[in-house]
């Protein structure tokens, strides 16, 4: 077996919650009891109005591609630090965007590196997308001769990997959308902004100068992380951001970001000097998904949605090496730890770790 300790599991932590646990593909949300919302918000000192409903969000090593989780030899079901990477990442540019001054977000507490106190929000139904430069499907698209992008017209003579003039928007559905005639009923589809506007109530947002707020959020985000990362010769090249809203302590509703933002799994990171090169360098996820159309026997089981059973049996069946496993977490807590400019540690054994923390110093696990 190997050495490492990966929080691979992580909607079975003995965490006193009000309803089920929601686990997703990475992370697992923990609702808390009213009573335990009511006694941390008082007790901590968070600033959020009392009644506030609160969760705990733990992000696990688990690594999801093309829809699907994939494992590794001896017992590597995750990539070691993947889950501190990711965390550690979007919770320093969210600290950038409260200095920039632009909308807050969804974290009240960190009590550890894999864990995040959440307060609830009402989630914009629109996955807000970024892109400054052409690649992956879009490139894919574009080189078939698809010129219009969720609305947005692309000129002629564009190469793959280029550099667009500004930041495009270019979003999709968060979930499935039903009853809107033009877009169908499918969870990540490509919409366009008249979309949104006019189907206010369907996609969540409260009127149409919210739409333009979610849009200037999202290019002032994306421009902050942008500007950083340029600093350490690393290229933003497109990301995924989500919204909701809250309501503060002063009774006002507010558009927020939510989720991670900015992350290798979130976004695209390319290495600066390699790309004055001509060589792409993924420092993101995307060389994992590269990894793996590379390697499996068959890759339009991946790259083909209505092979989507066969794809889930693959991942199933498909052992990574464990080299392989260790050389994407190196991707990770690398890029991850010149973000924050401080080595990453990964923990000996991180569920351990969550659990004491949790039960000594919040008093939420259940005897």
């Amino acid at each position: 077996m190997t050495s490492y300790k990966v929080l691979d599991v992580n909607d079975d932590l003995p965490i006193r919650t009000k309803g089920k646990v929601h686990s997703g593909k990475v992370r697992s949300v923990y609702w808390l009891t009213d009573e335990d919302s009511a006694r941390l918000i008082a007790d901590k000192g968070y600033k959020v109005p009392q009644g506030t409903e609160l969760a705990i969000m733990v992000i696990s090593d688990r690594i999801s591609a093309f829809d699907c989780i994939w494992q590794g030899e001896n017992g590597l079901n995750g990539v070691p630090g993947k889950g501190i990477a990711l965390n550690s990442v979007a919770a320093h540019w969210f600290s950038l965007f409260d200095n920039a001054g632009l909308a807050g977000n969804h974290i009240v507490d960190i009590p550890h590196p894999y864990v995040w106190i959440v307060r609830k929000a009402s989630t914009v139904k629109v996955e807000a997308i970024a892109r400054q430069y052409i690649t992956g499907s879009m490139w894919r698209d574009y080189a078939k001769g698809v010129r219009n992008f969720c609305g947005i017209d692309l000129p002629e003579g564009l190469n793959a990997n280029q550099k667009l003039d500004n930041v495009l928007i270019t979003p999709s559905t968060k979930g499935i959308i039903e009853g809107v005639a033009e877009i169908p009923p499918v969870d990540d589809v490509n919409i366009t902004r008249d979309n949104i506007t006019n189907n206010l109530a369907v996609f969540n947002f409260n009127s149409v100068d919210d739409v333009s707020k979610y849009e200037q959020l999202l290019v002032e985000g994306f421009n902050v992380i942008s500007a950083e990362l340029s600093k350490l010769d690393q290229i933003f090249v497109d990301t995924k951001f989500e919204f909701g809203y809250v309501e503060d302590i002063d009774g006002s509703q507010n558009l927020i970001y939510i989720d991670e933002v900015g992350t290798p799994d979130s976004s695209r990171i390319w290495d600066g000097a390699a790309y004055r090169d001509g060589k792409i360098v993924e420092n993101s996820k995307e060389g994992f998904r590269q990894l793996l159309i590379s390697n499996v026997p068959d890759s339009d089981v991946l790259l083909n949605k209505d092979r989507m059973g066969e794809r889930e049996q693959l991942a199933k069946d498909y052992i990574l090496p464990e080299s392989v496993m260790l050389e994407v977490s190196n991707t990770y807590v690398g890029i991850a730890s010149k973000i924050i400019g401080n080595e990453i540690t990964i923990p000996a054994d991180p569920r351990q770790e969550v659990i004491d923390i949790l039960d000594t110093d919040y008093g939420l696990i259940v005897k």
